[in-house]
């Protein structure tokens, strides 16, 4: 297996799900709260990713990232070199293509949450703030936690997006699923088939572990 793969795999997802830990909930809190009658068009956004292909993704965020971009120019002269083809321009990507794993999950847990609580919190004169820490979040951490956990897994096995943004440059870019493309397209079945088995083991066991958290147990007690 290569090893120098699965190592850039597991760090790219791991920045990618801090990222999107610090993102994604204040993004799931809007939301969920916001009184706002506009707010599906910013929910369509978030969950752009899910329908886009892609290869339709990489391609505009490659341009966004491009030396002609702003944000390109402003890379360039900033760092020397330019910002699309690297593992900064991989997490960009990522973060977008993950998006949604990380706030929908989020944004389902605090919706369950009683909203007599954060009235009562708030007659006592409770501050938003600390009724987020002490409330909301204590309530709804099995969401934060399913979020964490499928953004992960939803980054390790990035194909398309991080293979138009990052290319395939050895230590750099190339990620665990173009290096199981690689295998195959060198006619290597049986390297593919070690990580490929690797990434499905680890793609179930994420699964389960995001079900046993989200599922209600009592919830079949009520037809009883």
């Amino acid at each position: 297996m290569d090893w120098t793969a699965i190592a850039l795999s597991i760090r790219l997802a791991t920045i990618v799900s801090l990222v999107l830990l610090v993102l994604g909930v204040p993004i799931a809190y809007w939301l969920t709260f916001s009184p706002r009658r506009w707010k599906f068009l910013v929910e369509a956004v978030v969950a752009l990713p899910l329908v886009l292909p892609p290869t339709v993704l990489g391609f505009y965020v490659l341009v966004g990232l491009g030396t002609r971009s702003p944000i390109g120019r402003a890379w360039t002269a900033w760092t020397g070199h330019g910002l699309a083809f690297t593992f900064e321009a991989l997490v960009i990507a990522s973060t977008l293509y993950s998006l949604p794993f990380a706030v929908q999950p989020v944004a389902s847990a605090f919706a369950q949450i009683d909203r007599t609580l954060l009235e009562a919190s708030a007659t006592l004169g409770v501050g938003r703030l600390e009724t987020f820490l002490r409330i909301i979040v204590p309530m709804s951490i099995q969401g934060i936690c399913a979020g964490l956990i499928l953004t992960f897994a939803h980054t390790l096995g990035e194909f398309g997006v991080v293979l138009m943004v990052g290319g395939n440059l050895p230590g750099i870019t190339r990620t665990v699923s173009i290096s199981i493309y690689d295998e195959v397209q060198s006619l290597n079945f049986s390297a593919a088939n070690q990580t490929a088995l690797t990434l499905l083991v680890f793609s179930f066991v994420a699964l389960a572990a995001v079900n046993a958290m989200t599922r209600r147990p009592w919830a079949g007690l009520h037809g009883a």
